[in-house]
């Protein structure tokens, strides 16, 4: 019988896998800051690492500023917000950037660029993207001259949200509805005349970048003689110093206090007809065509902040001791960053996934861009929560920045559609009527 050589890789052909050779005897590969992120090229790497600066220099302690001031004094002319929007006026990330081009690139840059904007500061990320929806919308919808009412450099608003109608304002089929139940009253009217739009009603005090807004895209109802319809309603671009519109006083909530919200009320406001964006026939797929680009970003940007709390958790768990070890050092401890690696890791997947396909096909499926949604924030909230119960009684102070995250997570789990409607409405979207 031949001896069994001692060196077992020996045995057997060689590989023609050369890299196995170059391994380390105990191979321990480190990831890089985005996780299991594959080779970038050189524009996608100079882009992250300009983001990545940009939000841990200003994001991120403009966020904690913001988040300690009052609503009022967030909005004020020497907060620090309006240095902050400067300064990411000089990054020149502008919508016709982003839209010129091809899809696919447009897909890995806008997941990249809302995640790491949520890595840095969920708040002043949503106040960025809803900030260039009225102009985004407008580039979709191919209307020039509404696109040009917002530049660049005036900051949108999206009004969709009424006192009486949360998420349902995004249901226009019905689809979450009561069988028994009806829209009930709207709360905001545009009123289509032969040669004029009449807006009157108000938007609830969840209207993102409302105090600040200069131009808001506005959902609501539509009565073009027969009576107010919600379903069949109107998007308008409406310039907030129009004559007859007015805004409440800033929201104070617990989390994303970096964003400014608050009511925005129509008094006869008249505007001409070029301002609408979609009329009662286009307005469900104006509805579909704002809930699929939202709901994938906000799993982007929602991604951002569970990676954060996880890099937090894991420099923790290495530095803190407990028992004579540092924390790493403790098996459930270990367990834990293990699966709150994971979720990131799948959060950023199925976001790209849905972008990508959103941005390839000739139709978005609103249900993969629900499953962004849903995923990227469940994560954010479930890891911030394991993140601070690492922290132990740190976590609950003010003094480390898992409270924050927490709190910031938790109100994602209810903005642009609460995730119970959503999986409702993305439950339906998967029915398949020939199989009935």
């Amino acid at each position: 019988m031949a001896a069994v050589p001692r060196d077992f890789t020996l045995l057997g052909r060689p590989s023609t896998d050369v890299r196995i050779a170059k391994w380390a005897a105990t191979p321990r590969p480190r990831l890089g800051t985005l996780g299991a992120e594959c080779p970038m090229s050189e524009e996608e790497s100079a882009i992250v690492d300009t983001l990545r600066r940009f939000a841990e220099n200003e994001m991120r302690p403009t966020g904690e500023l913001l988040d300690r001031l009052t609503p009022e004094q967030v909005v004020a002319p020497d907060s620090p917000l309006w240095r902050f929007y400067a300064k990411f006026q000089e990054l020149g990330f502008t919508v016709d950037l982003l839209l010129g081009m091809e899809p696919l690139q447009r897909a890995k840059v806008m997941c990249l660029f809302y995640e790491i904007l949520g890595w840095g500061d969920s708040g002043l990320a949503i106040s960025i993207g809803a900030g260039t929806l009225p102009r985004y919308l407008a580039r979709l919808f191919g209307n020039d001259y509404l696109a040009s009412l917002c530049a660049d450099d005036v900051i949108g608003c999206w009004g969709i949200t009424e006192p009486d109608h949360g998420s349902d304002s995004l249901d226009p089929e019905g689809n979450a509805a009561h069988a028994s139940g009806a829209y009930g009253r709207p709360n905001c009217v545009a009123t289509l005349k032969s040669d004029r739009i009449v807006i009157n009603g108000q938007k609830s005090a969840w209207v993102s970048n409302g105090p600040i807004g200069q131009v808001c895209i506005l959902y609501c109802a539509a009565d073009t003689g027969a009576g107010a319809d919600a379903r069949h309603g109107a998007c308008v671009i409406v310039p907030c110093n129009a004559r007859g519109v007015s805004k409440g006083k800033p929201l104070d909530k617990l989390g994303q206090r970096a964003l400014p919200q608050g009511e925005i009320f129509f008094d006869n406001v008249e505007l001409g007809l070029e301002h609408l964006l979609a009329g009662p026939e286009h307005f469900q797929r104006a509805v579909y065509a704002i809930h699929a680009e939202a709901n994938v970003l906000m799993g982007a940007c929602f991604t951002g902040v569970a990676q954060r709390a996880y890099e937090l958790a894991h420099a923790y768990a290495h530095e803190r001791r407990q028992g004579g070890q540092p924390l790493v050092q403790h098996q459930n401890v270990r367990y834990r960053l293990f699966h709150m690696f994971r979720r990131v890791e799948a959060a950023r997947a199925v976001t790209r996934r849905a972008c990508e396909y959103n941005m390839v096909m000739q139709q978005p499926a609103l249900q993969a861009a629900m499953v962004s949604k849903v995923t990227g924030t469940q994560t954010a909230f479930e890891v911030a929560s394991d993140a601070l119960q690492m922290f132990g009684g740190n976590g609950m102070t003010r003094a480390y920045p898992m409270e924050k995250l927490l709190r910031d997570a938790r109100a994602s789990l209810i903005e642009d559609g609460c995730n119970e409607i959503l999986s409702i409405l993305g439950g339906s979207a998967l029915v398949d009527p020939d199989l009935l």
